[in-house]
């Protein structure tokens, strides 16, 4: 799919796009051992990009999702990061839209994502909250225990 300047589409694994892009945002991605986790998770989950212009190959992503499937019939957005100067122009609701469609076509009809809830005033990650609940995810329940510190936020997204 192309929009505004840039293209989405399902690629090949590539870790290193999610290593760069992840250390390019550590406001949201600041814990080393995350960060490991994520680049690894990147080796075999199902994978997303975006790319500028016209997405000939030769350009460097400027976002990635990454998707786990959990059940035939659920999947998760594993992790998501768009470059900093690709923020609030469409990158991620481009890629979220494209991931949607390839689980729509392999039968998925829930879609879910973790992130940090709102017991936790971080104004980076009420942005995020807004930005899944702008994209039609609902939240569902407010967790403890999934991480060491932080309260998670679980939503979910109906795709049938």
């Amino acid at each position: 799919m192309v929009s505004s300047g840039f293209r989405v589409g399902t690629a090949g694994q590539d870790p290193a796009t999610v290593e760069r892009l992840l250390r390019s945002l550590p406001e949201w991605f600041g814990i080393e051992s995350s960060v490991a986790e994520y680049v690894e998770a990147a080796r075999r989950l199902q994978t997303v990009l975006a790319w500028p212009g016209g997405g000939d190959g030769l350009t460097t992503p400027i976002g990635v999702l990454l998707l786990e499937r959990h059940f035939p019939v659920s999947a998760e957005i594993h992790v998501m990061a768009v470059d900093r100067a690709w923020h609030r122009r469409g990158v991620g609701t481009a890629l979220v839209g494209e991931a949607e469609r390839v689980l729509r076509e392999q039968g998925v009809l829930l879609l879910g994502v973790k992130t940090l809830g709102p017991s936790d005033p971080d104004p980076g990650y009420a942005a995020t909250r807004r930005f899944y609940e702008a994209v039609g995810f609902l939240p569902v329940e407010e967790l403890r225990g999934v991480w060491p510190d932080d309260p998670c936020l679980v939503m979910v997204k109906p795709l049938g």
